[in-house]
């Protein structure tokens, strides 16, 4: 089976309030066709720095019996606190015992030190449906990915995306509790 692009998002929480609404936009993406979660966690980082590490998810029972724990494995997290911590490094050194790395020195991304204390993080490990066609289009014409980000409301108002007006309303919800986390 073909997977499509994958991405890692990090969302920050200064004091989490879960409803299911991300729950219920994910599920609206999925029976869209437009992403499938794979794996999703939930990182509570106390004042302290200690980890509480809860799985957060959209999938079937039968999907997260077949894909485990994978945005653990990705960056070296399990879910059962220490033992779990050993499993996805564990998990990790495997992969690159098959010359399979994740992450080379250069690109390395620790996403557990980027998490500020006292604060929550959703990790949420997203195939992108509707890139595949693009992405095996621009494999046919000989190209690859050199890069990828999401790019600042700030940075639309010089493209004339959006107002200097609305690009500061979103920067401003975008960042307003990351700066109250700091």
């Amino acid at each position: 089976m073909a997977i499509g692009p994958v991405q890692l998002i990090v969302l920050g929480f200064q004091h989490p309030d879960f409803h299911g609404e991300i729950i219920a936009e994910l599920e609206r993406l999925r029976t869209s066709n437009t992403v499938r979660v794979i794996d999703s966690l939930v990182v509570y980082k106390d004042k302290e720095g200690e980890l509480e590490v809860e799985h957060l998810s959209n999938l079937s029972q039968d999907e997260a019996i077949e894909l485990g724990s994978k945005v653990g494995a990705l960056i070296g997290l399990g879910i059962e606190g220490e033992e779990g911590l050993a499993k996805g490094a564990a998990l990790g050194a495997e992969a690159a015992a098959d010359g399979i790395h994740a992450f080379s020195d250069q690109d390395a991304w620790d996403v557990i030190e980027d998490i500020p204390n006292d604060t929550a993080a959703a990790l949420i490990l997203l195939e992108h449906h509707w890139a595949v066609p693009l992405r095996d289009a621009v494999i046919r014409a000989g190209g690859f990915r050199l890069s990828d980000g999401f790019i600042s409301p700030l940075d639309l108002v010089a493209l004339g995306l959006v107002s200097a007006e609305e690009a500061e309303h979103l920067h401003n919800l975008e960042t307003a509790a990351a700066a109250k986390a700091n």
